[in-house]
């Protein structure tokens, strides 16, 4: 299950394809690299199918718009090949149809490796993670987790805010103007709230001792296992062996020259 890969490692297996995939400009290889990450996700990731298969379908809208727009606006570097079709005076050629296709595919790979590394990490494990393996300072990490936990409060200040006013008489004003109104009403009480908050907190943790210098213990360790680096060669070993078979077979492109075959 990807929810129990230590959050350091999984974060550079997904960085690792996402810096590949950017130099390959041919269909097949981000296509077999796409096909195995929707079978990893949908039998062995442990995310629920039901859930990857309302959050992934809208962005093939996205991805669709991204071909589109390559294939009409590919550099000439990469537009060779016959002409297939016109649009507005805008010729698209087979090279361009090919950079368009592999863009597309590209971005789906993106996505499927941000939701598989979002959809699977706790936010708090991954900032342990970042501190423990990473290194990343004490006061960092933890600042960061003190401003995420505030997000549903500044949530839950916004509704009280609005009640009390409502309480009190003020009226809600339609349009644009009224809508600006009501930003400005409620930004300054929430802005004084949010320094307060801010201030006591970064009290509390000089307090305690985050200041970022010297060794801390932790009471929650984050461990790097085996099952973690067998996570990390799973995922880009069979990245290499994408990139081994486009190279076989003669379609891999590198910056739109032909690599092998």
């Amino acid at each position: 299950m990807a929810e129990q890969i230590n959050p350091a490692v999984k974060a550079l297996t997904v960085l690792i394809p996402g810096f590949l995939l950017s130099f390959s400009f041919d269909v097949l290889t981000p296509l077999l690299f796409l096909l195995f990450l929707q079978v990893y996700v949908l039998f062995f990731s442990g995310i629920a199918r039901k859930r990857w298969l309302l959050l992934f379908p809208p962005f093939l809208i996205a991805a669709a718009g991204f071909a589109w727009m390559a294939m009409l606006y590919t550099s000439s570097n990469f537009a060779g090949g016959d002409v297939l079709f016109s649009v507005f005076h805008l010729d698209v050629t087979s090279g361009s149809l090919v950079v368009g296709i592999s863009l597309a595919l590209r971005s789906l790979c993106f996505v499927s490796l941000s939701l598989l590394f979002v959809l699977t990490t706790d936010p708090t494990r991954l900032m342990l993670s970042l501190m423990q393996q990473a290194k990343l300072p004490p006061k960092i990490t933890y600042g960061i987790l003190a401003g995420y936990r505030f997000v549903p409060l500044f949530r839950h200040e916004f509704r009280i805010l609005r009640q009390a006013q409502r309480v009190r008489g003020v009226t809600r004003v339609r349009g644009w103007k009224g809508r600006l109104l009501q930003v400005k009403r409620c930004a300054v009480p929430l802005l004084a709230n949010a320094i307060r908050r801010a201030e006591r907190t970064a009290n509390a943790m000089e307090s305690k001792g985050f200041t970022g210098s010297g060794e801390r213990t932790h009471f929650h360790p984050m461990r790097v296992t085996g099952r973690d680096w067998r996570f990390f060669g799973l995922i880009n070993g069979m990245l290499l062996v994408v990139f081994g078979l486009s190279y076989y077979f003669g379609y891999l492109r590198i910056f739109g020259i032909q690599v092998g075959g």
